[in-house]
């Protein structure tokens, strides 16, 4: 199944108790952490290596990074950036994770994990997963990451690492330049042959600083798109890390608003107003971030920045808190996820 079923139902509670027995209106799902902006790729797509040098030069300490987790309390973290490992204590950072009962997923382009892996002490650990990014076959990934070899490279290093006892998931994103075929070759791919253990996808969003500015989608290409790419059975046979509302939400079938606050992003500048795809400044704590940011102006409709996203990050916690609020869409999910 695409979340082992002991780590769903922890995740579970823990949104049931939050929500229901807390009674707290706004809390986090996922802390995404970025321990640095250094990056050995220059994505098309991506704008994180447009930092200033004096800031892709730094590394967050291990400590602060442990410490922002858990004051955000989350059960989930998922460690991006830049490159991971590229950060000199990226295993100390996951270890301390881990010794505190955090599910931690490691994403990376791939390009470094056989060349540095034995440097790290990682062993597996059902609270640790891999995310290799893999946004198409070979000439469209390559392509994506304006470097040739890094598919191959990728997918190597997808192998390396489930021969060791990993668990290994894909984070897949989808262009303007994607149909629905090209989608259904590389999560085939992944799926059947490569046996990824589970895959995410997602719609790019348009980062301001990004390179290319001309290939990111809209709402209804996205809708058609997915829609096209999930008929004939795909999306029940593909092995996907999503909630089926999520799903639903990117074929068109639902609408949500937007609670980015569930999928908060901490970074080497601190807490991104209002999530790690907008910056609108950043504050020091998590209390902060819900308490200060101004979430009602954020969303379609309300900031023409928001109008194309339908990005995990606002949209999945919302799905997530629609299932824990309905009874057939609960059942319905542990349905799908088994």
């Amino acid at each position: 199944m695409p979340v082992p079923i002991r780590q769903a139902l922890e995740i579970g509670w823990y949104t049931f108790s939050q929500k229901y027995i807390k009674r707290r209106e706004k809390f986090p799902l996922v802390v995404e952490l970025e321990p640095l902006f250094a990056c050995n790729l220059a994505c098309n797509g991506c704008g994180k290596i447009q930092h200033p040098h004096e800031v892709l030069r730094q590394r967050m300490p291990v400590q602060q990074a442990v410490d922002a987790v858990m004051e955000a309390g989350a059960p989930v973290v998922s460690i991006a950036g830049g490159e991971p490992f590229m950060h000199p204590q990226i295993d100390v950072m996951i270890n301390e994770l881990i010794k505190r009962r955090r599910y931690v997923v490691l994403c990376t382009n791939a390009e470094l994990v056989r060349k540095r892996f034995d440097r790290f002490d990682l062993k597996p650990s059902r609270y640790l997963s891999f995310a290799i990014h893999i946004d198409g076959l070979r000439e469209r990934h390559d392509e994506s990451v304006s470097k040739e070899g890094v598919f191959d490279e990728a997918i190597e290093a997808i192998k390396f690492l489930k021969e060791r006892g990993f668990r290994v998931t894909t984070n897949s994103t989808f262009f303007n330049t994607d149909t629905p075929q090209t989608i259904i070759d590389v999560l085939n791919y992944l799926n059947d042959d490569v046996k990824v253990d589970s895959l995410m996808i997602s719609p790019a969003y348009a980062y301001e600083k990004a390179p290319d500015q001309d290939h990111f989608l809209g709402v209804t290409e996205t809708r058609e798109l997915f829609r096209k790419a999930f008929a004939d059975g795909n999306r029940k046979r593909w092995r996907l890390n999503h909630s089926p509302l999520f799903l639903d939400f990117l074929e068109g079938k639902v609408d949500y608003d937007c609670t980015a606050w569930g999928i908060p992003s901490y970074s080497l500048l601190g807490w991104q107003k209002p999530c790690y795809l907008m910056g609108d400044g950043y504050v020091k704590t998590y209390k902060e971030l819900v308490e200060t940011t101004e979430w009602e102006k954020y969303g379609r409709g309300k900031d023409p920045r928001c109008n194309n996203c339908m990005a995990h990050c606002g949209y999945e916690p919302t799905a997530v808190l629609a299932t824990m609020g309905s009874l057939k869409e609960g059942l319905r999910a542990l349905r799908e996820q088994g």
